[in-house]
């Protein structure tokens, strides 16, 4: 094929000239092309091989659904594989490499593959090398011999190694309505939406607003199409309440109206601008979505179609109306709908000739039919394209006379002249998002296609994603959809003419050309028509079982092009029809989605970082952060000079003699909510809730169902069915995780919603004799007395202006309450906690002084609760009820979890005046030369500032029957042994009376 660019069509900018190389040759295009639309203005059709047989491919496409054309960027030593040659905006210094070949794209030794055959059909490599015996290489040694060679020629581009030096950011956004895509539809739905006063995000994949309408040649409101979205795309962008994103691929839908988008923010730029990050990565949730994502055209599975100059109809009418790029001067069409005469139409318009329109259907519109006579070359009805011809690029194809009652071939096959064959097998709505948000599609046989299922979560459809195919239908479902979203009524402009009316797009149901040689149906993967049916002959009848034994519709495709094709024959060599069939589940995400913009901001980190909305407070005031879990807390703030130990013992003191405040943000916070909320926390605690009175709290305990302890923490009720459900910051996520398996999977006819609100609340916990005199000060709105405020009591006020929740709980011992803020006014309120402490002599403590207080009164955390005690080993007895079930009650009275000689809590002291070690042994007898005889294990330790003596808190054998005995710690890698005496645990104020002032 020769280089052809129109000299007038397109809307590229003739007047930019732009630079770039592909496979190390230099080239150039028009600002506004594609690598796709300029490689083939530069006469290129030969851009990539396929992944098995390493068979010349060209671009299929114009759109995201590319399955062939994957390229590589490169960026000095940087790397990006498997970017769709159409999605690749070019710009000055572009350097951009075909993939998957050797020596190159031209000369592929890879080739040979397609010798094979057969003999790396579907599922090639379970049957050859999993078990076969060749010498020494019996079972699986021949695999392993083999795999080395397998990976190497598995996959398509090869990812780099050098760092990303790119930046990323992630932004948050909230709206009325979401809008995904901006054809005419979606237009309509943000301007009807907008209108009525939405807070409006449009979401566009393309750098250009508009869709089909800037290559489609129809009018709109007696505007061609394109100066139609011009004009209304400038409307929208002048409104303060729309926000328009180009080049944002929304790829994932979630639950509760919440989506993941990847804007493409200077993958265009040869250099991005100041500050600007190459992507970021959008999280949205909204009130309403509006999905007018439009549909896919599929093509026709017959031998040859994979021919460089193959390409689908809409496409080649899209690169010659939109690009001026004509993708061969002598095009032949094959097709089994009318709106693929449309395309002939605009390609014969920008200058290439039509040498015959092949159609399997009998009879055609009117309307086709006078487009066919209109541009010339033969019309062959009751045809079928049975073979291309030529080598990396098509020079002619073979037709043959086809029933479309029988599928049958008919007559001998005979050659026309073409240099590219355009096809198009009908259109399948792109409804991966409303698939993803729950609930099968449904099946249409007009269309023969899937249409979106019924909505489960709160969006609406409209245009092609309907499978409303016209620009008319798109126009007025976007109209009505962009007002349903606000709860608006009305109907779109009766006057917006949209110009004489499409051929209709209604396919025959023809999938399928029954000719010899390969067929594709998955040209990403070398997937063919006869793979499809040697799975079902080895037994893969499921459509799961069918893609992951034959990897259709896998990788970037996730079935864009083949999902519909494939099933189609799987159904017939069933013997089912295709709804019945059925289809796979489109999964997140819809399209290649940038691990750095996934990292964002934390990029470089090997584990997220989560901060307290007071950590920067902190950080001011000297505090010396500590890493609990994925949290950053601080361990002490210490002052010049001071020792850790010496800045917990002050801290500890002071909070024991006047007051403290601790950040308690991290602990785990679950919203409990529903008419079952209580049922579920008698099930799910060993001690009863629904007793529990509104505004109270109560410190409760979990089981695992062996009876296990699993978590513990205090539950507050804000409400008749709403529940605070507090848990240790370490399990916030398991605990989540455990309900929502009960939930799921044990009680699903409870009607209970939890929601993970930890980040939602920041919290302080600020406790000593002088705590509730420093909230007096500063709480209005309640009063903080006892009998206003008792203990486990709940009072609803304001600290500085800032709503808050305050209850009366302790973990330190010392009367002491736990105060909860929206976490955007986390600082406001703890900065006005601290000024109100200081004339009170109130100081912050950190996690030392917190495990040290917590020692002291033998209060158990994740130390102790370590997957293999109980409630009896941690003497919390007490807390199981004797009028309920329980999880983990049926359990309880096992054997071996009642023997006498378990692991139980006990205090322990040093008697040689020298700290303990954490995870230190406890023995009856020491024996450095040789340690044994273990009876227990050290938890936790501390010096302890109200005893005056290091202090820990273990697990041995016998517990309590061995108080005030004597032991010794055994700790032979720190070289630490020396003797102990074994208490209760209850070191400092065993009665309480601190607590309850």
């Amino acid at each position: 094929m020769s280089p052809r660019r129109g000299n007038t069509a397109g809307r590229v900018d003739r007047t930019r000239t732009i630079r770039f190389t592909f496979d190390g040759k230099p080239l150039t295009g028009h600002a506004g092309d594609t690598l796709a639309s300029a490689l083939l203005a530069n006469g290129i059709s030969l851009m990539a091989r396929s992944f098995k047989y390493h068979r010349p491919r060209g671009v299929l496409t114009a759109g995201i659904d590319e399955p062939s054309a994957l390229v590589t960027v490169l960026n000095g030593e940087e790397r990006e594989p498997n970017i769709p040659a159409t999605m690749l905006e070019i710009y000055d210094g572009l350097v951009a490499v075909s993939q998957n070949r050797f020596p190159s794209l031209a000369f592929d030794v890879g080739a040979a593959n397609g010798l094979a055959g057969k003999a790396i059909s579907a599922g090639f490599y379970y049957k050859t090398f999993m078990g076969p015996v060749v010498g020494p290489l019996k079972g699986t040694r021949f695999w392993m011999f083999c795999e080395h060679f397998i990976r190497r020629a598995a996959g398509l581009g090869s990812a780099g190694t050098a760092p990303d030096s790119s930046r990323y950011e992630r932004m948050y956004a909230f709206c009325d309505v979401l809008v995904v895509g901006s054809g005419p539809a979606g237009l309509m739905a943000a301007k009807a939406a907008s209108e009525n006063g939405a807070r409006v995000i449009l979401a566009e994949l393309d750098s250009r607003f508009g869709g089909s309408a800037n290559w489609s040649g129809e009018r709109i409101d007696s505007l061609p199409a394109a100066d139609w979205v011009a004009d209304t795309v400038r409307d929208l962008s002048g409104r303060d309440n729309v926000r328009l994103l180009p080049r944002t691929t929304v790829w994932g839908y979630y639950d509760n109206n919440g989506l993941a988008a990847l804007e493409r923010v200077t993958d265009h730029k040869e250099k991005p601008g100041k500050g600007e990050p190459r992507h970021r990565h959008w999280s949205i949730r909204a009130g309403t979505i509006v999905l007018a994502t439009g549909a896919f055209e599929r093509p026709l599975v017959f031998p040859g179609n994979d021919r460089p100059g193959v390409l689908l109809a809409s496409a080649a009418q899209r690169y010659a109306s939109e690009f001026g790029v004509l993708p061969g001067e002598k095009v032949a069409v094959f097709a089994n709908n009318d709106g693929a005469y449309a395309a002939a139409k605009a390609l014969r318009d920008a200058g290439a000739s039509i040498s015959a329109i092949v159609d399997v259907r009998a009879d055609i519109s009117p309307a086709a039919r006078a487009i066919a006579s209109s541009v010339g070359g033969q019309l062959l009805l009751r045809h079928a394209v049975v073979a291309t011809e030529g080598g990396k690029h098509v020079s002619g194809i073979k037709v043959q006379g086809f029933d479309l009652a029988s599928r049958a071939l008919t007559g001998e096959a005979r050659h026309l002249d073409a240099d590219c064959l355009i096809v198009s097998g009908g259109w399948s709505p792109v409804i991966h998002l409303a698939s993803q948000a729950g609930a099968a599609p449904k099946w249409d046989d007009a269309l023969q296609a899937f249409l979106p299922p019924e909505p489960w979560q709160k969006w609406i459809g409209a245009g092609a994603f309907n499978g409303s195919l016209t620009t008319a239908e798109a126009l007025a479902e976007g109209f009505s959809a962009g007002l349903r979203a606000v709860g608006a009524t009305g109907n779109a402009d009766e006057t917006l003419d949209v110009g004489d009316a499409a051929p209709s797009s209604a396919p025959a149901a023809v999938f399928e050309i029954p000719a010899k040689g390969k067929a594709f149906v998955d040209l990403q993967h070398d997937v063919t028509a006869d793979d499809v049916r040697l799975a079902h002959r080895e037994g893969f009848i499921s459509v799961e079982h069918l893609k992951r034994y034959t990897t259709l519709g896998m990788a970037t495709d996730q079935g864009k092009t083949s999902n519909v094709p494939g099933l189609a024959i799987m159904a017939e060599t069933l013997g089912k029809p295709i709804p019945e069939v059925g289809t796979t589940r489109f999964r997140p995400p819809f399209a290649a989605v940038s691990i750095g913009s996934l990292a964002a901001e934390r990029y470089g980190d090997i584990k997220p970082e989560r901060l307290t909305p007071m950590h920067d407070w902190h950080v001011a005031q000297g505090a010396k952060m500590y890493a609990a879990g994925l949290w950053f807390r601080p361990q002490i703030y210490g002052k010049p000079g001071e020792t850790v130990e010496q800045a917990y013992v002050r801290e500890t003191k002071t909070t024991r003699e006047t007051a403290g405040i601790v950040d308690v943000s991290t602990l785990g916070k679950i919203a409990v909510q529903g008419p079952d909320a209580a049922e579920l926390l008698d099930r799910v605690y060993t001690n009863m809730f629904s007793t529990l009175a509104v505004n109270k709290a109560r410190y409760g305990l979990m089981l695992r169902e062996e009876g296990i302890a699993f978590d513990d923490g205090t539950t507050w009720r804000l409400g008749e069915h709403d529940f605070l459900m507090t848990t240790t910051t370490a399990n916030a996520g398991k605990v989540m995780q455990h309900l929502e398996y009960y939930l799921d999977v044990v009680w699903p006819d409870l009607k209970v919603h939890v929601t993970s609100v930890t980040d939602q609340w920041a919290g302080a916990a600020i406790g000593g004799p002088k705590a509730r005199e420093i909230l007096a000060t500063v709480v209005t709105g309640t009063p903080v007395d006892n009998a206003a405020l008792p203990f486990m009591g709940i009072v609803s006020g304001e600290i500085a202006g800032v709503p808050v929740k305050i209850c009366r709980l302790s973990f330190s011992g010392e009367m002491a309450f736990e105060v909860y803020s929206g976490a955007g006014h986390g600082t406001h309120v703890w900065e006005a906690l601290i000024e109100a402490g200081k004339p009170f002599g109130m100081v912050p403590y950190g996690l030392e002084a917190l495990g040290t207080m917590r020692i002291e009164k033998g209060h158990v955390t994740g130390a102790e609760i370590d997957g293999r005690t109980t409630a009896h080993d941690l003497h919390l007895d007490w807390m199981l009820s004797k009028k309920k079930p329980f999880i983990g009650s049926n359990m309880l009275g096992r054997e071996g979890l009642v023997a006498e000689d378990r692991l139980s809590l006990v205090g322990l002291v040093s008697l040689d005046s020298r700290p303990l070690n954490g995870g230190s042994h406890v023995v009856e007898q020491v024996d450095e030369a040789n340690p044994r005889h273990s009876i227990g294990h050290i938890t936790a330790v501390c010096y302890s500032p109200s005893l005056g003596k290091y202090i820990g808190l273990a697990l041995v054998k016998g517990g309590k029957a061995r108080h005030g005995a004597r032991a010794f710690v055994s700790d032979p890698l720190r070289k630490r042994f020396g003797p102990v005496e074994i208490v209760s645990h209850h070191f400092f104020d065993p009665e309480g009376n601190r607590m309850h002032g």
